[in-house]
C-alpha cells in the first residue's frame, strides 16, 4: 500500500457535503474497490455456510452418505478459510481506506488554512478549526471505512434472498419484502440523528474556541481576577455541550435500537415460517437448518447497513464543515505575476508613506490603530493602494514570501525550537545563520538555556511573554524577507534587552529594506529614517533627533506624554 499521507491531497469537489464524499471515493477508487471487493467475498463466504450446513445434513446426515458429508464439510472449511483470508485483507484495506480519507482531508484543511492567511481568523473561530481537524476527519474517514462491509452486506442480502427464492418462493419474498421495508421504517431516525448531530458539533467549536482563547489568555485573567467569571462561563456551555452530547446519544440509541429490533422481527418471521413449511414438507430437515442459518445471519448485513448509515450521516454533518471552510475564499487573493526587484521602494499611497529600500525606516503612529492600518496594507493583509517598485501589491508575485509582516500575535509552532525558528526547513549547515538571527534577537539566553533541539509545546507556553516575543523576531529575521515589516517587536522586553536589539537589527538587516512600527525611542533613534503618522497621514519625517527638535506631536507619542525635556528624550534614546 502507499504511504500516508500523500504528497499532493487532490483539488476536492465542495459543492456539497455529498459531492465532497464521492470526490474522495474517486480519488481513492482503487482501495475502495479492492476493499469493496474483498468485503463481498468476505460476507458471501459466511452467506454460503448455512447452505454448506443444510447440504451436509440433508445429503450426508439425513441420507446417511458418508462421501456427501466429508465433501460438504470441506465445502464449509474452504468457506471459512476464504472468510478468514478476506476478512483480514479486507480490515487492512479498510483501516487503509479510513486513514487515507483522514489525513486527505488534514492536508485540504492545512492547505486552505494557509491559503486563507488573514481571512480565516474573520470568518471561523480557531475552535471551529480544531474541532474540523480533530473530530470530523474521523467522521469522515469512518464512511469510507465502511464502504468494504457496506458493499458486502448488500451483496450478501441479495444472495441469500435470491437462494432462498430459489429454493422456498415464500421464504425469498420475504426477506425481498421485509428489507426494504425495514430500511424504510428506519430511515425518519436519521433526520433527527442527523440534525443533533449537527447541533451538537455546533456547540463543540464554539466551546473549542472558547477553550482556545481561555488557555491563550490564562495568565492576564489570573492577573486581573476574571478566572472564577470565564472558568463559570465555560462551565456553563460545557453544560449546553453535554446537553446536546446526550440528545445525539438518545437519537443513536434509538437508531441503533432499530438495528436489532427490526432485522431481529424479520428473523423470527423468517423462522417461523421455515418451521411451518417443514411441518408440511414443503421444505426438508436440511433445508430448514439451512434457512434458520440463513436468518441468524441476516443479522450481520441488516446491522451493518444501520451502522453505514448512522457513519454516512455523521460523515455528511463532518463534510458539512469541510466544504463551508473549504468555499471560504481569501479576501485579497495571491493572483500577481510581476516580480520588482529586491531593492525596489515601497510606498503606501493612502499614507504617503515611502519605505526607501535597504534601510530601517521607523513608523511613529499616534494611535496604535494607524500603525496596524499601514503594516497590514504594506503586508497586503487588508485592501488598499501600494506600490512595490513603481508596480500595484495586488501584482506582485509571492507577497508573502517577499514581505514578510511579524505581529506580536504571531504564534510559535510546537516542536523541535530549531524548526519552530526556521519552518522552511532547518539543516546543520543553516546553522551559523539561525544562530546569528537569535543573536540580533537577543534570545541566546533563551536558546542556550533549552537547545536548538529542545521540544516547544503548543504556541510556545513554557516561554514567557518576552522570551517568546524574542523567538518571534528571531524566526522574522531567520526567514530574510525582501521587506521585513516589525509591529512593535520589542513591547515585553526590558530597556536593557531593547536597547541591544535596537543596536542588532539593523547590521542584521543590512542590504535588506526594514519597516519597524514603533513609539520606542530606542528603536527610532537607530532608524536610518523615520516617518510621524497622525489619523492615518504621515504628518513629519526625519530623523529621530530631527523630530524632536521641530515636532511637539512625535515628541509626546514617543514620550508617551511626559513632560521631559531634549536632552532627557535624548538621553533616554541611549545617547
Amino acid at each position: 500500500m502507499k504511504p500516508l499521507p500523500e504528497k499532493d491531497p487532490g483539488s476536492p469537489d465542495h459543492r456539497s457535503p455529498a459531492r465532497y464524499l464521492l470526490w474522495l471515493l474517486r480519488v481513492q477508487w482503487r482501495s475502495c474497490t479492492a476493499g469493496a471487493v474483498l468485503g463481498v467475498v468476505w460476507m458471501l463466504a459466511q452467506a454460503l455456510m448455512p447452505a454448506a450446513i443444510g447440504r451436509a445434513l440433508g445429503d450426508g446426515v439425513a441420507a446417511r452418505d458418508e462421501r456427501a458429508l466429508v465433501t460438504w464439510c470441506a465445502v464449509l472449511l474452504g468457506l471459512g478459510a476464504v472468510q478468514a483470508a478476506t476478512g483480514a485483507v479486507r480490515h487492512r484495506f479498510a483501516v487503509f481506506n479510513w486513514l487515507a480519507a483522514s489525513y486527505r482531508t488534514v492536508q485540504l484543511v492545512t492547505r486552505q488554512a494557509t491559503r486563507l492567511g488573514g481571512t480565516l481568523p474573520k470568518r471561523l473561530s480557531a475552535g471551529e478549526v480544531v474541532s474540523i481537524g480533530m473530530s470530523d476527519v474521523i467522521h469522515i474517514g469512518s464512511a469510507l471505512d465502511i464502504v468494504s462491509r457496506g458493499s458486502g452486506a448488500v451483496v450478501a442480502i441479495v444472495a441469500v434472498a435470491g437462494i432462498m427464492l430459489s429454493t422456498s418462493p415464500p421464504l425469498g419474498l420475504i426477506v425481498l419484502v421485509g428489507v426494504p421495508l425495514i430500511l424504510a421504517i428506519a430511515a425518519p431516525l436519521l433526520r433527527p440523528f442527523r440534525d443533533r448531530e449537527l447541533a451538537h458539533r455546533e456547540l463543540v467549536g464554539e466551546l473549542s474556541s472558547h477553550a482556545t482563547d481561555l488557555v491563550a489568555g490564562l495568565r492576564v485573567l489570573r492577573g486581573i481576577g476574571g478566572e472564577p467569571l470565564f472558568s463559570g462561563r465555560y462551565r456553563a456551555e460545557s453544560q449546553r455541550v453535554r446537553a446536546a452530547g446526550v440528545a445525539v446519544a438518545r437519537a443513536e440509541t434509538r437508531l441503533n435500537g432499530a438495528e436489532v429490533l427490526l432485522p431481529g422481527l424479520l428473523i423470527a418471521l423468517v423462522t417461523w415460517a421455515g418451521a411451518r413449511f417443514a411441518v408440511r414438507g414443503t421444505i426438508g430437515v436440511g433445508e430448514l437448518v439451512a434457512f434458520y442459518g440463513y436468518a441468524v445471519f441476516l443479522i450481520i448485513p441488516l446491522k451493518t447497513l444501520g451502522e453505514a448509515a448512522g457513519k454516512i450521516t455523521k460523515a455528511l454533518v463532518a463534510a458539512g464543515r469541510v466544504t463551508a471552510l473549504l468555499e471560504i475564499d481569501p479576501e485579497l487573493p495571491y493572483a500577481g505575476t510581476a516580480r520588482p526587484a529586491a531593492s525596489a521602494e515601497l510606498v503606501d499611497i493612502a499614507s504617503g508613506l515611502v519605505v526607501r529600500p535597504g534601510r530601517v525606516t521607523g513608523v511613529a503612529a499616534a494611535g496604535p490603530r494607524d500603525a496596524q492600518a499601514v503594516a497590514d496594507r504594506l503586508g497586503r493583509y487588508a485592501p488598499g493602494a501600494v506600490d512595490f517598485g513603481g508596480v500595484p501589491l495586488h501584482n506582485v508575485a509571492a507577497v508573502r514570501k517577499r514581505i514578510l509582516v511579524a505581529v506580536n500575535e504571531d504564534r510559535l509552532f510546537a516542536g523541535p525550537l530549531a524548526e519552530s525558528l526556521a519552518p522552511e526547513g532547518y539543516r546543520k549547515g543553516d546553522e551559523a545563520a539561525l544562530r546569528a538571527a537569535v543573536r540580533a534577537a537577543c534570545a541566546e539566553d533563551v536558546v542556550d538555556s533549552v537547545g536548538l533541539d529542545a521540544h516547544v509545546v503548543e504556541a510556545g507556553r513554557e516561554f514567557s511573554g518576552g522570551q517568546q516575543q524574542r523567538l518571534r523576531l528571531a524566526r522574522a529575521l531567520v526567514a530574510d524577507p525582501d521587506v521585513l515589516v516589525l509591529v512593535e517587536p520589542t513591547s515585553a522586553v526590558d530597556a536593557h534587552t531593547e536597547a541591544r536589539i535596537a543596536d542588532r537589527l539593523g547590521p542584521a538587516r543590512a542590504g535588506r529594506t526594514t519597516v519597524v512600527f514603533t513609539t520606542s525611542p530606542l528603536l527610532l533613534d537607530r532608524a536610518d529614517h523615520v516617518a510621524f503618522v497622525q489619523d492615518g497621514q504621515v504628518v513629519a519625517e526625519g530623523t529621530h533627533r530631527d523630530l524632536l527638535d521641530t515636532e511637539p506631536r512625535y515628541t509626546a507619542t514617543v514620550t508617551r506624554g511626559e513632560a521631559t525635556t531634549k536632552r532627557e528624550t535624548a538621553e533616554r534614546a541611549g545617547t
